[in-house]
């Protein structure tokens, strides 16, 4: 295993009623197949063997023997294959029959998991031949010759970091207590559910949300494996629903088929987040403690060198990839951080709101969250006082954007040239006008920030801040300039996100607010702190800082799960194929790096602003990290890659 990658498949065979040893021959070939593929874990449906639909045949000797002899078979044809596989059959034990979880490893059977919950209702009939699984620490003697087997409740430890199976059977998720809750709280951070759903019309949405959800719940990986083709058809059909999860996730899925479905579970991002979610139990795990098992397989399960990933890797964490969920997305974070600001105008009694509207992406979206939570106060949009503040850098194209903006949202509108009072701050601490240093930049920036605030003061109003939280992560902000507001609304927003939240509000609104916020949109990301080239934008800021889009994955991946540099740097190889190169990707994560742990002090010190996401900085509770925290160990990660 690498990364903390592990392959897994829920596979449907085809098979037939009774055949056993027909079904032994396609769960063989389905293995193998999965196998040749790196699957690492695989889990087959309930009752595979024999078939679900056996009804009264399931007491029969006949079927119950051709069962034990086809896993036979199945152990002695698969013992080569690297591969813990969990397939599904009767078992018989102390003069009962089970439903039962056969876990096998190299033609070694682990361990049987029976069925928890029987269900007896609707289409169902379970209990006429089975019997509900009992406490552990029982043994099964002589199954397929094999010593005795542990039986009942229990994970599966593969000797492999955060690797631990756990089993459950079909309606055992349905249950109000499902074995896996129990099993993730003894360490199991990757279920199989060996199912026998039948299909009727809308249980597919129900059975896809009872997987996710408890995939969430459990903090784990999911994998259902469903019967399908060749199941008896007398009333029921089955789907081969099959799906794999992984924390509230679908990450594969299939249905009306046979065959395999594979995707990579990461265990590690599992581990990381079990380990920062403080309420999830650790004191349970690895422990039999009377009502549960724990076991080791005999061998480590080796993932190769490098698993091949095919599950999606988007080069946009934080914008959903469906149209809709887009839109509604979209709608949620503006009016999140809509209502943050209007809890804290109305706490504050602040009479006005102050933007500093540069005709930029970020103050863009300032002005239309403070836009709608001045519409959700009932107050007239006069109150908000959009102050445009030209300077040595400011170009015609952004100075007008800003003003049509304010005009059409129907904000007051301000210009305060701060040209001068610069110009003259510089001859009072001996600052050449051609030297184009920090200094010169940084100036222009706390200039703006002290009109801004002396305006609010003016009117009793709140200074709306606009830098984001991609500036936020590289500290691309001036320290006591535009790093500091009143409210910052946007400083839990990413740059990929400000864009499209300014796109959907551009197609919303339309006409010449749509218009006008398209070329926003259209025009380059610059602080516009360096005099024009031509009339032209001088100072593009991915230029020098690198591109958002990759800056926001790393953020995403490094900061939000904590995943080590070279898994990161995997990562967007994978999703920016064929747009950045190894080295490209390389250098900027360098950067991000560096940046990421030197600018803490930046963020330190933020003011106030709501969060809208899973991934925030704010000191007060999101990110605590010292001001003097050293990168050295995350660098050196990266170097000779």
């Amino acid at each position: 295993m690498r990364d903390g990658f592990i392959k897994v498949a829920a596979g449907t065979p085809k098979i037939r009623v009774a055949d056993c040893d027909y079904n032994a021959g396609q769960i063989i070939a389905l293995m193998k197949e999965a196998a040749a593929q790196g699957v690492k874990v695989l889990a087959l449906p309930e009752l595979c063997v024999t078939g679900y639909t056996c009804g009264d045949l399931f007491l029969q000797s006949t079927l119950l023997d051709g069962a034990g002899r086809a896993l036979g078979r199945i152990l002695e044809e698969t013992k080569e294959l690297d591969m813990l596989t969990a397939l599904g059959m009767p078992v018989r034990n102390n003069n009962k029959l089970y439903n039962c979880a056969v876990v096998i490893h190299k033609g070694i059977i682990l361990g049987l998991v029976p069925k928890t919950h029987i269900p007896n209702y609707g289409e169902f009939y379970e209990a006429r031949w089975f019997t509900p699984g009992g406490a552990v620490n029982n043994y099964v003697e002589g199954l397929c010759g094999q010593r005795p087997l542990m039986w009942g409740r229990q994970s599966f430890d593969c000797n492999v970091p955060d690797l631990v199976i756990g089993v459950e059977i079909c309606e055992d998720l349905w249950a109000a207590e499902p074995p896996s809750s129990a099993q993730a709280k003894h360490g199991a951070t990757i279920i199989l559910n060996l199912s026998a759903s039948d299909e009727v019309a809308g249980k597919a949405d129900y059975r896809r949300a009872l997987v996710t959800g408890q995939s969430a719940r459990c903090i784990c990986g999911y994998v259902y494996a469903d019967a399908g083709e060749g199941e008896s058809s007398t009333d029921l059909v089955f789907s081969g629903h099959n799906m794999i999860a992984e924390n509230g996730t679908l990450l594969a899925e299939k249905r009306f088929s046979i065959g395999l479905t594979i995707s990579e579970i990461d265990v590690q991002r599992l581990a990381y987040e079990r380990r920062r979610i403080n309420t999830f139990p650790g004191e349970c795990a690895n422990v039999n403690d009377g009502t549960f098992s724990y076991s080791s397989i005999p061998d480590t399960l080796v993932e190769p060198c490098k698993t091949n990933l095919t599950r999606p890797v988007s080069p946009t964490p934080f914008i959903p990839a469906d149209a809709e969920h887009r839109a509604e997305r979209c709608e949620e974070i503006l009016t999140i951080a809509a209502l943050g600001l209007k809890k804290r105008l109305e706490h504050t009694n602040a009479s006005c709101a102050v933007v500093g509207l540069s005709g930029g992406l970020d103050s863009t979206l300032a002005i239309l969250i403070t836009a709608k939570a001045f519409d959700l106060l009932g107050r007239d949009r006069k109150g908000i006082l959009a102050v445009t503040m030209p300077c040595f850098g400011t170009t015609k194209r952004t100075r007008s954007n800003a003003e049509i903006l304010a005009r059409e949202l129907g904000a007051d509108f301000r210009e305060v040239n701060i040209g001068d009072a610069v110009k003259q701050h510089f001859a009072d601490i001996g600052q050449s006008m051609d030297d184009h240093s920090v200094t010169f930049e940084n100036a222009q920036a706390r200039e703006r920030t002290q009109v801004l605030m002396d305006l609010a003061n003016q009117r009793g109003g709140l200074v709306i801040g606009t830098g984001d939280l991609s500036e936020l992560a590289l500290g691309w902000a001036t320290y006591n300039g535009d790093h500091m507001s009143m409210y910052a609304v946007n400083a839990s927003i990413p740059k990929t996100l400000v864009r499209h939240l300014t796109a959907w509000e551009a197609d919303r609104l339309g006409g010449t607010i749509g218009a006008v916020l398209r070329d926003i949109l259209d025009t380059p990301v610059s602080p516009e702190l360096l005099p024009p080239r031509d009339g032209e934008i001088a100072q593009i800021t991915e230029d020098l800082v690198g591109p958002y889009e990759l800056h926001d994955f790393y953020l995403y991946y490094a900061i939000r799960w904590g995943f080590p540099p070279r898994k990161v740097l995997r990562l967007a190889a994978r999703a920016f194929e064929g747009r950045f190169d190894r080295e490209t990707l390389l250098k900027w994560l360098k950067n991000f790096y560096r940046r990421f742990f030197s600018q803490q002090f930046k963020r330190s010190c933020l003011p106030d602003g709501p969060k809208v996401g899973s991934v925030a900085l704010s000191p007060r509770g999101d990110w605590k990290m010292p001001s003097d925290a050293a990168a050295r160990l995350w660098l050196d990660e990266l170097e000779g890659l």
